[in-house]
């Protein structure tokens, strides 16, 4: 077979949405290597670039029906795929490293005196009230994410709801934080 005997990845990823083995195989041998690279390039640990290839190529064979064609080519649907999830890996990886610097910040702390302890139950109770002020939907988004470690596409999981709306409830609800507290840090 000669190159140009090769399926495409168009027509591969489309015989894998019908359930295809053989055309997953072909379309993995095709294309791992720009999805390794492209998720090398974003996490730098090669072996967490690994975990997100392998998560992206599970969420191909779930997803391959969603493959539309007319809205772009299969390797530009997959490796956005994996920088999408490189990037959430990169993100959450921040996210517990400033959480664990700040528990240690705090192990290191002094015990706060008594001006301490009234300024942060303000603090508490200003937090509380703002976050009154979100809607349903914003609060329990907010809540999966910054209160429970969720990642934005696991809290987009949980609630069974696209990405791109959790992003936004997101946005939207750490706005109306931000303006809620004003000039609070």
């Amino acid at each position: 077979m000669t190159g140009d005997d090769l399926p495409s990845p168009d027509a591969l990823l489309e015989q894998v949405a019908r359930g295809d083995l053989d055309a997953f195989d072909q379309f993995y041998d095709l294309v791992s290597p720009a999805v390794f690279g492209t998720a090398r390039r974003v996490v730098r640990d090669p072996a967490r670039a690994e975990e997100v290839a392998q998560e992206v190529f599970l969420d191909v064979w779930r997803q391959a029906t969603r493959f539309d064609r007319r809205r772009g080519g299969a390797r530009t649907w997959v490796l956005t795929m994996a920088h999408r999830r490189a990037v959430d890996v990169v993100r959450s990886s921040e996210a517990a490293r400033a959480r664990e610097r700040k528990l240690s910040q705090q192990e290191l702390d002094v015990v706060a005196g008594p001006e301490e302890h009234v300024v942060e139950q303000d603090e508490r109770r200003a937090v509380r009230r703002c976050l009154q002020a979100l809607t349903a939907l914003q609060l329990e988004s907010v809540t999966l994410a910054y209160y429970q470690g969720y990642t934005y596409p696991q809290v987009a999981a949980l609630l069974k709801q696209p990405l791109p709306t959790i992003k936004t409830r997101m946005r939207d609800g750490l706005i109306r934080l931000r303006d809620c507290m004003g000039g609070r840090s």
